[in-house]
C-alpha cells in the first residue's frame, strides 16, 4: 500500500515538472555532423496539453554531385528548374536574340518595354481592326435614282378611264428597268479614330506577338539569292507557324521580295506600311534590326495636334 501511494506521488510530481512554462533551460539544441541540428522545445495549447517536438534543419547544400552519402543522388533531379513565366504588361524591356535566315547567332537586342510590353487589351484592337477595315473600303458602290434611269418621262396613259392604276412615268421603283430607291451612293466608309488609340493598338499586337514568343529580330534580310527556296527552307524550321510576316525598316530588296512573291505564306512589309491587321493575320513576326529601331522611333514621336 505504501509502496502505491509513493509511485502515485511521484508521477504527480513528474507531471507538475513537465508543465512549468517554456524557459531556455528546456531547449536543448543538439548540433549533429554534417550541419544537421535537432531542437527540442516544449509547446503548449490553448487547453494546456503538452507536446514535445523535435524538427531536424538541414543546413548542408544537396546536390546531385554530393558524395557524402547524406542523400541518394539518384532522387536529386539534375534537370533545370523551369522559372515561372514573367508578367505581361509591366513595360519592362525585353532582351531577345537576333539572328538571320542562316540562324546564325548575332548577338542580342534590347526592345523597349513601353513598346513591347503594353498591356493587352482586346478592345482597343477591335476598335483599330474596326477602323481599318471601315478605311480601307472603296465606297464606289452606286445606283441610280428616278432622275438618272434612261426613259421617256411621258405619262404612259390617262388617269381615268382605262382601269388600270395610275401612274406618272415608268421610270418608278415599281416598274422593271426602273430606278433604285434609297439605294447606295458613292461615299466614305471611314471612321473617326484618336492617333493614341491607333499608336496603342499596334503597341498591343508586337507585345502579344512578344509575350507569344512569336517576335524575331533579324539582323538584316539579306539572302544569297532571289530562290524561293531560300525563305521555304527558313520557314519550313519554324515550329506552329503558318503564315509568315516579313517587316524590314526601308523599302525592300529586289531579291527579298522574288523569293516571297510566289509564296503565300510568305509577306513582306516595310516598317512604314506595319499595322495591326497585318499583325494578326499572321501568327509569327520578322523584323530587322532596323525595323525594329524605326517602329520604336515612330511610337516615341509626340503626335502633332
Amino acid at each position: 500500500m505504501a509502496l502505491s501511494i509513493s509511485r502515485r506521488v511521484l508521477r504527480s510530481f513528474a507531471s507538475l515538472n513537465s508543465l512549468r512554462p517554456l524557459s531556455a533551460s528546456n531547449v536543448k539544441a543538439n548540433i549533429l555532423g554534417d550541419g544537421v541540428s535537432c531542437v527540442e522545445s516544449s509547446v503548449f495549447r490553448k487547453d494546456e496539453s503538452l507536446f514535445l517536438a523535435c524538427r531536424r534543419y538541414s543546413t548542408s547544400l544537396l546536390t546531385p554531385d554530393s558524395s557524402d552519402g547524406s542523400f541518394p543522388s539518384d532522387l536529386l533531379s539534375k534537370k533545370r528548374v523551369s522559372t515561372p513565366e514573367r508578367e505581361i504588361g509591366l513595360l519592362q524591356d525585353l532582351v531577345i536574340p537576333v539572328t538571320n535566315f542562316n540562324n546564325e547567332d548575332k548577338g542580342f537586342m534590347c526592345l523597349a518595354g513601353d513598346v513591347f510590353d503594353v498591356p493587352i487589351r482586346k478592345d482597343i484592337i477591335h476598335r483599330v481592326v474596326r477602323w481599318q477595315l471601315a478605311k480601307r473600303q472603296q465606297g464606289t458602290h452606286s445606283t441610280k435614282t428616278i432622275s438618272e434611269v434612261s426613259g421617256t418621262g411621258r405619262k404612259p396613259w390617262n388617269q381615268k378611264g382605262t382601269g388600270r392604276a395610275r401612274h406618272g412615268t415608268l421610270r418608278g421603283p415599281q416598274f422593271r428597268g426602273g430606278a433604285t430607291m434609297h439605294g447606295p451612293k458613292p461615299r466614305s466608309h471611314a471612321i473617326k479614330l484618336n492617333k493614341k488609340v491607333r499608336r496603342l493598338g499596334l503597341k498591343i499586337a508586337l507585345s502579344a506577338r512578344a509575350a507569344e514568343g512569336k517576335l524575331l529580330v533579324f539582323e538584316d534580310l539579306e539572302i544569297p539569292s532571289h530562290k524561293t527556296k531560300n525563305v521555304v527552307n527558313y520557314f519550313n524550321q519554324l515550329e506552329n507557324t503558318k503564315k509568315l510576316l516579313v517587316v524590314d525598316g526601308g523599302p525592300i530588296s529586289e531579291k527579298l521580295k522574288l523569293a516571297t512573291q510566289n509564296v503565300h505564306y510568305v509577306n513582306v512589309l516595310p516598317s512604314i506600311g506595319l499595322n495591326v491587321y497585318s499583325i494578326l493575320l499572321h501568327d509569327t513576326l520578322v523584323m530587322s534590326r532596323d525595323a525594329v529601331n524605326k517602329i520604336v522611333e515612330r511610337m516615341h514621336t509626340p503626335i502633332n495636334r
